[in-house]
């Protein structure tokens, strides 16, 4: 009878090992599902997105946020797009959540000037520029600074924000948004 006892607590002991593994390997899935792609060295971290069509559209593709230093850069590989040119932003809020990316509130502006083009003497910290999609609907853009940071002050800090491409041009001078019409492709920057 103690023989039968023993093995019957080792039986459920190792079934209630192997439910334990299996939840915590479903967990780390689905982690990994919304999850970006990060890579991290002594002085450089990487993080990689999948671009969420918003809008009705069916924009996608990658963004890419290296830092290296005190420098970011940012690469957008779109694909899927009205062929023409479309402003690229970074909003305040880190939430891709609704049909038409609204949850992702307005322009990050953590110092409080006016909409404008980069480098101008007023801009937001958001205000990235356009990309242009060629006649197939693909564009790229790279955009480096010294202004962003994937952590710490959170005057230059990304994490938390998103990244979103607009349907229109931004004519870096509409308050606060450029006329840059609505939104076709967003990031959550985590």
């Amino acid at each position: 009878m103690k023989k039968q006892l023993l093995f019957l607590g080792l039986g459920l002991a190792l079934l209630s090992c192997n439910q334990e593994k299996t939840t915590q390997e479903t967990s780390t899935e689905a982690e990994t599902e919304q999850s970006p792609v990060v890579t991290q060295r002594e002085d450089m971290i990487t993080k990689s997105y999948n671009i969420n069509a918003k809008s009705g559209t069916n924009t996608e593709g990658t963004v890419t946020f290296v830092q290296n230093g005190n420098e970011v850069t940012l690469t957008i590989e779109a694909r899927n797009l009205t062929p023409g040119i479309h402003a690229v932003h970074i909003h305040e809020f880190g939430d891709c959540s609704a049909e038409d990316a609204s949850s992702a509130g307005g322009h990050w502006n953590p110092t409080t000037k006016d909409h404008g083009k980069w480098g101008d003497e007023h801009h937001h910290m958001g205000d990235i520029g356009n990309l242009e999609a060629g006649a197939d609907g693909t564009g790229v853009l790279t955009f480096t600074t010294d202004q962003w940071s994937l952590g710490g002050d959170e005057t230059k800090n990304l994490v938390g924000k998103t990244l979103i491409i607009h349907e229109k041009e931004d004519d870096f001078q509409t308050q606060p948004t450029g006329n840059a019409g609505g939104r076709v492709g967003c990031v959550e920057i985590n």
